[in-house]
């Protein structure tokens, strides 16, 4: 099992990235999403700066906010500076499409898009399209300390749908989605495998990532304390903005967590001061980094559980054995700033070190 950090992109990070590197976590997934972080390969170049060993990676970057040249060309910048420990992750977007009211992109548009950055990186020449205009691209300057190609930029692809999880097994080098049982995990996979082999493509050594965030408990507390809720509430609340996107994700969820989403949506959402056509921009707000006042009351026991890595340190370990035999191989858990170290140190000594 390898263990990752994630972080919503911030240009001081790389302090927290550094402490991860010392403390046995071998990959730093930032997240990419321009109106509510910092730029994603900002943040990726300092980390690159400050540190020897531990794999940087987008987790995720979105098409529709860079044309396929310049992402190649930015991810091939952070290669150059952290030469053959760089990834490039790709998805169709959450919070950086939902923050501007805009839905995921479509399966077709993530397909080709990286199809045109792997050949890019590859160093081929590709038919750029703006239009009705054609254009041969490649680039001119490869060999000259502007960017690395001669180091593999692995594409990730995250999924978590039917189709999509097809996808990431017939184009990917490798594969992110989020926290599940280790029942649906193997689901996910099996679904992987078949895009896989319709493309003739063996997934043997085939990497996969599952983002989540974790809190080991100490004595006397619950999943519900105000340590474990400051720490895991960010990230847990993010599960309800994410049904408010597609409610009709609700219709499958057990019984407690529909309960839950239907007071979040039904007494917090629907009690909001923005009008509904632009609702989005106040949903989102906090992502991940912080809750709304009022948010709290929603972030119960299940809820923490479900979404997130919490308990002692021999539960998380179980949970994590349990997932490894469905066919897991990293997880990533996501630091909430300010108390990256704490979180990198405790669960490096918690889980890591009696892994």
């Amino acid at each position: 099992m390898e263990f990752a950090i994630a972080y919503p992109a911030r240009p001081d990070a790389w302090q927290d990235v550094v402490i991860a590197e010392d403390h046995g976590f071998t990959h730093a997934w930032f997240y990419d999403s321009q109106m509510i972080y910092s730029d994603v390969y900002v943040c990726l170049a300092l980390a690159a700066e400050h540190t020897r060993r531990i794999k940087l990676g987008t987790g995720v970057a979105i098409p529709s906010n860079r044309i396929e040249p310049v992402t190649a060309h930015s991810i091939a910048t952070i290669n150059l500076l952290a030469p053959g420990r760089t990834i490039l992750g790709i998805g169709t977007g959450f919070t950086g499409r939902n923050t501007m009211g805009l839905p995921p992109i479509p399966l077709g548009r993530l397909r080709s898009y990286v199809q045109m950055v792997r050949s890019l990186l590859n160093g081929e020449e590709v038919i750029y399209r703006e239009g009705e205009r054609e254009r041969a691209i490649r680039f001119l300057h490869p060999h000259h300390g502007y960017i690395n190609l001669q180091d593999r930029i692995p594409i990730h692809i995250a999924a978590d749908g039917p189709k999509a999880l097809e996808l990431a097994g017939e184009i990917g080098d490798g594969w992110l989605t989020v926290l599940s049982g280790p029942e649906r995990f193997r689901e996910k996979l099996e679904a992987v495998k078949r895009g896989a082999q319709r493309a003739g493509r063996s997934l043997e050594n085939f990497p996969n990532t599952v983002l989540t965030s974790g809190c080991i408990l100490r004595d006397g507390e619950s999943a519900t304390s105000p340590r474990v809720i400051e720490r895991m509430g960010p990230f847990a609340i993010v599960f309800l903005h994410a049904l408010w996107e597609q409610s009709t994700v609700a219709a499958g969820l057990p019984t407690p967590l529909l309960k839950l989403w239907e007071r979040y949506r039904d007494d917090y959402v629907a009690h909001m001061k923005t009008p509904t056509n632009k609702r989005y921009l106040e949903v989102h707000e906090g992502h991940l980094i912080y809750m709304k006042p009022g948010e709290e009351k929603y972030v119960d026991e299940t809820l923490v559980r479900t979404m997130t890595l919490t308990g002692r340190g021999e539960e998380v370990i179980a949970r994590l054995k349990a997932l490894e035999a469905a066919g897991l191989r990293q997880v990533a858990i996501q630091v909430v700033w300010p108390h990256g170290r704490e979180m990198i140190e405790e669960f490096s000594r918690e889980v890591i070190a009696k892994y």
